[in-house]
């Protein structure tokens, strides 16, 4: 079977390597370079130097909708499209152009978190299991059919990252099962429950700014849904400093009220509660323990942070 895959970040890769190890993948459709980094250097998206490396004919499309795009993908006569986080709406016109359809992999049990953040959104809201779903796209936003689905546990300390390293390995090992399904002629499709639909928008900086009047439960939830990016923050003496790592405490004050600084950390009250800043970052400034951040700055028992 001849498949064209759409993907461009590391959660991607994965699954582009599952595939090539055991199907015809005659190409991949990737997001064109980008500058990053404080050198602004352009760098190739994780799928473009997975498919160099296996030889991979690579394509790298502005917009995938302009017409001379998509008669150029349809020239290459694949018999399924596999999407994996590729960062573009797919339209119609390509959906319909393999004739085993189009296929993705989905960090969450659909029909929850459909969009962009799914993995943020259910260490936001505390979920305990997540998972995720392969599907046929459909014309809307995450709302085609489903194929296949499998659960992966939301540990209580995890990280976005953490979560996001599981169900890309998960991820993979689904797609590849998906994909055998489709070429035997044996995969299910179970149409999704539109009423039972939530959803997971795209992240915005702001999204991460921590505001200590919020129960400490909730931030302690956030600052780990936001790492790696975008990065909790809060303002300390007119600077945004990134809050990388906090852990939840009983002790009360004053929301945003420095209570003590131990080895442990910075304790800073909450609405209700209390967080320990374990690891914090001054703009353009390295990751420092809380304690070591605290004296760096000279804060002090008694300030009010935020």
């Amino acid at each position: 079977m001849r498949i064209l895959f759409m993907g461009t970040p590391e959660f991607a890769v994965p699954s582009f390597e599952a595939l090539v190890r055991e199907f015809e993948v005659v190409g991949a459709v990737t997001q064109p370079d980008r500058p990053a980094g404080r050198g602004q250097r352009v760098v190739f998206p994780p799928v473009k130097r997975a498919a160099l490396a296996h030889g991979v004919p690579v394509l790298q499309p502005e917009r995938i909708n302009r017409p001379e795009v998509m008669a150029q993908l349809e020239a290459m006569e694949a018999d399924l499209f596999v999407v994996v986080a590729f960062g573009q709406k797919i339209p119609d016109r390509l959906l319909a152009a393999p004739r085993n359809g189009c296929i993705n992999v989905h960090s969450s049990l659909l029909p929850k978190y459909r969009g962009a953040a799914p993995i943020n959104a259910a260490i936001l809201n505390g979920d305990t299991v997540t998972g995720v779903t392969t599907m046929y796209l459909g014309s809307g936003w995450d709302d085609g059919d489903i194929i296949l689905q499998e659960e992966e546990p939301v540990f209580p300390r995890d990280t976005a990252g953490a979560l996001h390293d599981r169900l890309m390995v998960k991820g993979a090992r689904l797609l590849l099962d998906t994909v055998r399904l489709i070429a035997c002629g044996t995969a299910p499709r179970s149409p999704q429950d539109h009423s039972q639909a939530t959803y997971a928008f795209k992240l915005k900086k702001e999204d991460a700014r921590v505001d200590f009047r919020r129960p400490a439960e909730e931030l302690d939830r956030l600052i780990r849904a936001m790492n790696p990016w975008p990065v909790a923050w809060t303002e300390i003496k007119g600077e945004i400093v990134r809050l990388w790592e906090a852990c939840p405490c009983q002790e009360s004050g004053t929301p945003g009220e420095i209570l003590s600084m131990t080895g442990q950390g910075l304790l800073v009250a909450c609405g209700s509660g209390s967080l320990i800043l374990k690891k914090m970052q001054r703009p353009s400034g390295k990751v420092l323990s809380g304690l070591d951040f605290a004296n760096g700055l000279r804060l002090r028992v008694g300030e009010i942070l935020g």
